[in-house]
């Protein structure tokens, strides 16, 4: 297991999947919540059953996989749902994350969550990464690439640690307000600290 795990993060619309892109032209492992998420809801898995039990079978589309939009604009609209739901995949989620963290072999490793403030698995790392943008930028960033109303936007933020709080917990900061050369030149220069890091 590679020794020391970098904790990436950032609220919708950050940037925080073009740095994780970046890290991987380093040869850098990723090791990702969204894909974790996914994993553990595919066809055959425990929790999709759980999931149906409860929501019913209109929260599945017609091959039996996960409407996700469906699923999505339930729980976001229901604060009592969203925990249900989080309860139920936090710890398939996690240990999925673990058995990654565990195999990867690059000379760190990067955890890349949304949610790695709220999920307390900031603790797993060594340092703390966030991308960091104006609110009114991720909404409309995130309207533009999801095609989501300004509300659903809100909403999803509103289920995730505010820019202040995250802003307080982090250890590094980048600024993603400028183009993409600029965030790639700022991942670089904490490539660069973090193999340093390694070294000690």
């Amino acid at each position: 297991m590679t020794s020391v795990v970098i904790g990436l993060t950032g609220g919708i619309g950050s940037g925080k999947s073009a740095a994780a892109d970046r890290f991987t032209t380093h040869k850098i492992e990723i090791i990702d919540a969204d894909l974790a998420s996914r994993a553990v809801v595919e066809c055959g898995q425990p929790a999709l059953d759980a999931i149906a039990n409860h929501f019913g079978r209109q929260i599945l589309l017609a091959g039996g996989e996960l409407d996700r939009a469906a699923l999505r604009s339930v729980v976001f609209a229901d604060p009592q749902e969203r925990k249900w739901l989080q309860a139920l995949l936090h710890p398939h989620i996690n240990n999925y994350l673990r058995a990654g963290l565990e195999a990867a072999a690059s000379p760190y490793v990067v955890l890349a969550h949304p949610l790695l403030f709220e999920t307390q698995q900031h603790k797993w790392c060594q340092r703390s990464l966030l991308i960091d943008v104006p609110e009114e930028l991720q909404v409309a960033r995130t309207m533009a690439r999801d095609n989501n109303t300004q509300a659903q936007v809100e909403n999803i933020m509103k289920a995730q640690a505010s820019r202040e709080q995250r802003l307080n917990l982090a250890d590094d900061v980048i600024s993603n307000q400028g183009t993409l050369a600029e965030l790639n030149t700022s991942v670089d220069q904490f490539h660069a600290t973090y193999l340093e890091l390694c070294q000690k």
